[in-house]
């Protein structure tokens, strides 16, 4: 278990350090404010949808903390290519994985990656972190001008 939890922590950290699809997206047909004041991460999330409303492309810009930044970047990678309704059905099981009562991580095999943040499940604090750009992508998705926030 310690191993598995090891390179948790190292997808974590190299996300952080090397975020991917880090900027602004210039044409996004879509974008989003996001903010966490517990933690005072901030961010903004691009997304081009193709005329499948399908995400062809994602970017998130801002500042946050480490677990902030990499579910921000892991998040990007994961739904290049979905539809709406996919980035949906994730978004709920990812939530789930942060959030619910279940500590079986294993429950959630269909999140690939995504599955490191399992563990902050018992920091109430850092899930909010770990959903900030969820709920953004979300805010994003449906067109919701304020700003997407964690409280």
């Amino acid at each position: 278990m310690d191993d598995l939890r090891d390179l948790y922590q190292n997808v974590i950290l190299d996300h952080n350090k090397s975020p991917r699809n880090f900027g602004k997206l210039e044409g996004a047909s879509a974008t989003a404010d996001g903010h966490n004041p517990l933690c005072g991460d901030k961010l903004t999330v691009y997304l081009l949808l193709d005329d499948d409303d399908r995400v062809s492309d994602i970017r998130f810009d801002g500042m946050g903390c480490a677990i902030s930044t990499a579910s921000a970047s892991l998040m990007t990678e994961f739904v290049k290519g979905k539809t709406k309704e996919e980035i949906e059905e994730i978004f709920q099981r990812f939530h789930e994985l942060v959030a619910g009562d279940s500590d079986d991580v294993e429950a959630a095999p269909e999140l690939g990656k995504l599955a490191v943040f399992g563990g902050v499940r018992g920091y109430p604090a850092r899930v909010k972190c770990a959903t900030l750009s969820w709920h953004t992508l979300q805010a994003a998705l449906h067109g919701d001008e304020d700003a997407a926030t964690t409280e």
